[in-house]
């Protein structure tokens, strides 16, 4: 059995009250932050908890769901909440790497003409992709530099970006005409994949009548952003269980095909998560639990955010597919010895 002697990182010795008094004052704020959110956004607690881990955490996030489940709306409100500048850009096939990333213009100046960059929406720290799959591959890619390096490469000069910087795009899973699909690599830079489903009826119910009278409920800010680069520091610096550790590994490694003693992964899998995925892992549970104001992780928050983590980290391949498998299917699988 492994032993549950904590990792601790080197800025918190044993004994250190530090770190609980942090936990305690950052979980305040994010009570307040969930409930801000909750003023705008009915219903989805999971789909919230889930994107404010991807946050504090410092990754990105990628929405799967149908029109109209106020996946923009929410983007918009955490802007508000935590104090972040916010910019939408709408994809379409036509939309192209300067749209998004700013480009440079000939004006004269005292001293003769001159070349000036113009930044584009990019530059800013919460970046709303609507329909991100509706941009062609060539306007796709100029977000890779952007998400992984936290900068951008116009004409030979590197621009950086505003701190911090987290990129929230949605998808539409029904209508694909007209689509281009993510590439694998680009998949890869999203530390969650969150599918947002319709709300439960009370949700619904409360929707209707506060967005169809006369209250306007618009949500105040909680946090700015030197607090929340704050909390992301102190998700890296949560001690995690040795237990947690060996979890973790143990289910991104049993999910790749070849190397997995499972059957199902091998029958079924064509391609498996990478070390990206466990070091996302491990970054989303701390946040979970700093989240849910507690100091270390547990094994139940890695079965919680397994599927988030590892459902755009596989594909099935051609014989799961005719068999009516799902990835949360195999995922639910790999997760049981865990629960």
């Amino acid at each position: 059995m492994p032993s549950d002697d904590l990792v601790r990182s080197d800025h918190d010795a044993p004994g250190s009250d530090s770190i609980f008094e942090d936990i305690e004052q950052v979980g305040e704020q994010l009570a307040d932050v969930r409930a801000g959110i909750g003023r705008v956004i009915f219903g989805q607690e999971e789909v919230v908890d889930e994107t404010l881990i991807t946050l504090l955490s410092g990754g990105h996030l990628l929405l799967l769901g149908v029109p109209g489940l106020a996946k923009t709306r929410l983007v918009e409100t955490l802007g508000t909440v935590l104090g972040l500048g916010s910019r939408r850009i709408q994809c379409t096939p036509d939309l192209m790497p300067a749209d998004i990333l700013g480009s440079e213009i000939l004006e004269e100046t005292e001293q003769g003409r001159a070349f000036r960059f113009i930044p584009g929406p990019v530059f800013t720290q919460v970046l709303m992709a609507d329909e991100i799959n509706r941009a062609s591959p060539r306007t796709q890619s100029a977000l890779l530099q952007a998400m992984q390096e936290r900068e951008v490469s116009v004409a030979g000069q590197t621009h950086a970006l505003p701190k911090p910087f987290h990129v929230l795009a949605t998808q539409n899973p029904i209508e694909q005409e007209g689509t281009y699909p993510l590439p694998e690599a680009q998949l890869d830079r999203f530390l969650l994949q969150v599918n947002v489903d319709y709300p439960d009826p009370e949700a619904e119910r409360q929707m209707l009548l506060v967005t169809t009278g006369l209250e306007d409920r618009t949500p105040s800010q909680v946090m700015d952003a030197a607090q929340l680069m704050r909390a992301q520091t102190l998700v890296r610096r949560l001690p995690v269980g040795e237990s947690v550790v060996e979890a973790i590994l143990a289910l991104v490694r049993s999910g790749r095909p070849g190397v997995s003693e499972r059957d199902e992964v091998n029958d079924w899998v064509a391609w498996g998560p990478g070390p990206r995925a466990s070091q996302s892992l491990m970054l989303a549970t701390r946040a979970r639990a700093l989240l849910q104001g507690r100091v270390s992780p547990s094994i139940d928050d890695v079965v919680a955010l397994a599927p988030a983590v590892l459902r755009h980290r596989m594909a099935l391949n051609f014989a799961a597919r005719a068999e009516g498998r799902t990835l949360d299917d195999v995922i639910d699988r790999l997760c049981e010895p865990f629960k």
